[in-house]
């Protein structure tokens, strides 16, 4: 019988490989079809078949260097945060228990980006962060807010701006100030020189990948929208009979049921239904609190 491959084994990121090379050679990995991630992850389960995680982990490799390429403004070699984003993929297939009824991408997406958000913060010794859900939060999120109202401007940002930031993640406005001057202070610029494994330069701004969606941007935002629905759908599980009912025909039906008509049936007030609704759903966020702490999740 042949040996199994570690699940160790896969395209190194250093030494004379070149990150074009890497790239190049994780795109030789066939993806799987649902039925044979399944007997793969089964395999592994049941057995502890190294084999199987291995075409399970190199399957799965594009999806990490996708996800890496939205952390390159932080000032860290790419190829280091893949390596990171590997390590977390490999904790994923591990794990992975292909009976839950997900996909092993959408649940490998968390642990990725867990293990490369903790070593970017680890290796940001110019923000002390990672104390406080509020700078993490900050941290991966403000770039993406800024850009989302085009607010460009050097420096601080202007009052309008940043009281739309603020209320857009929920966090206050002086955190908001101190993590932008941060951030903005070690932003590298588009035309620094940054070095590639083979010794020759390029610059930042070449990184910049282009508006257009490829397939894996797709991909990679199906997924997320997947594993939000899967959240909900894990967290309605803490509710009885009638606060499920009550959250499905009022928020999760494309035709809505009036309070008044969920008064008649259950013989209550109005205001009872919406007090129901209101815990309900209260519940149903503390349910997806827990779950993302346990998938090691940070934000979404």
């Amino acid at each position: 019988m042949a040996k199994n491959k570690k699940i160790s084994n896969l395209p190194v990121l250093s030494g004379d490989v070149t990150l074009s090379n890497y790239l190049n050679e994780i795109k030789k990995f066939p993806m799987l079809s649902a039925e044979e991630e399944y007997t793969l992850a089964t395999r592994l389960r049941i057995h502890g078949d190294t084999d199987a995680a291995h075409q399970l982990v190199t399957s799965h490799l594009r999806l990490v260097a996708k996800l890496a390429m939205g952390y390159k403004g932080y000032g860290l070699p790419i190829t280091d945060i893949m390596s990171e984003g590997n390590v977390g993929l490999m904790q994923a297939v591990q794990k992975f228990d292909p009976e839950k009824g997900f996909r092993l991408a959408t649940y490998a997406l968390w642990w990725v980006k867990a293990a490369m958000q903790e070593y970017i913060l680890r290796s940001w010794s110019l923000v002390k962060i990672g104390t406080t859900a509020v700078q993490k939060k900050l941290f991966f999120n403000l770039r993406k807010a800024k850009n989302q109202i085009q607010a460009y401007e050097d420096g601080d940002l202007n009052p309008e701006n940043l009281e739309k930031i603020s209320k857009q993640l929920n966090v206050p406005e002086k955190e908001v100030v101190n993590m932008n001057r941060r951030l903005s202070g070690a932003d590298p610029s588009l035309n620094a020189k940054i070095s590639s494994d083979d010794g020759s330069q390029t610059e930042w701004q070449d990184w910049i990948e282009a508006d257009t969606p490829n397939q894996e941007e797709e991909y990679a935002e199906k997924e997320e929208d997947s594993i939000r629905k899967d959240l909900i759908s894990e967290s309605l599980s803490v509710l009885n009979e009638r606060e499920l009912d009550i959250v499905q025909t009022r928020r999760l039906s494309e035709e809505t049921t009036t309070l008044e008509e969920l008064s008649e049936k259950y013989d209550i007030s109005r205001e009872r239904v919406r007090q129901i609704e209101v815990r309900a759903l209260e519940k149903i966020k503390e349910e997806i609190q827990k779950l993302m702490k346990d998938k090691n999740i940070i934000d979404i």
